[in-house]
């Protein structure tokens, strides 16, 4: 199913996906769980879904189930905290660098990064916006969204899923 290798949260990686979303890291609560997204108030699964990426709305312990509609999963830090603040710079860069290799080795034809604020720092690119990027991450279209964390209150719900529609080409 993905990539184990001594992380606290697995990788939901495979041949063929359509997009692989990367959180920043996992929360604490993901972590215990071992299952991506896993904090109540999370509004990952809920935009899935409402973006038409799934066909109902997943609970995280199906986590696995993306692989089934051409979905991943996976974080640039694999150090879970309570909130992404906690990370340092040099970690962020750290887990970019890490990330394109995982891109590299499995090939999604779009990434799509979760979290704006962490992308400047990982990429060094400070006045980075929201959606398609210009540079390419392990070779894949590489797209920002928002953070779908509740504790991120500047993307309502639909913001999200319209965001998150954008990134599977139509018919799919």
């Amino acid at each position: 199913m993905g990539e184990g290798r001594g992380k606290p949260l697995r990788d939901v990686v495979g041949p063929g996906l359509d997009v692989l979303f990367c959180g920043i890291n996992p929360s604490l609560v993901s972590a215990e769980k071992g299952h991506h997204f896993a904090r109540p108030g999370n509004r990952f699964w809920p935009a899935l879904h409402l973006a038409g990426l799934t066909p109902r709305r997943f609970r995280p312990e199906e986590d696995a189930e993306l692989l089934r509609h051409g979905l991943g999963v996976t974080n640039v830090v694999d150090r879970p905290t309570r909130t992404a603040a906690e990370l340092d710079p040099a970690e962020l860069r750290a887990g970019a660098r890490a990330l394109a290799e995982l891109v590299e080795q499995h090939r999604p034809r779009v990434l799509a990064v979760l979290g704006v604020t962490a992308w400047r720092v990982a990429l060094d690119r400070p006045r980075a916006g929201l959606g398609r990027q210009p540079e390419r991450i392990g070779g894949a279209e590489t797209w920002v969204a928002p953070n779908p964390s509740g504790l991120n209150a500047h993307h309502q719900l639909p913001d999200l899923a319209r965001l998150y529609a954008q990134l599977r080409p139509a018919g799919r």
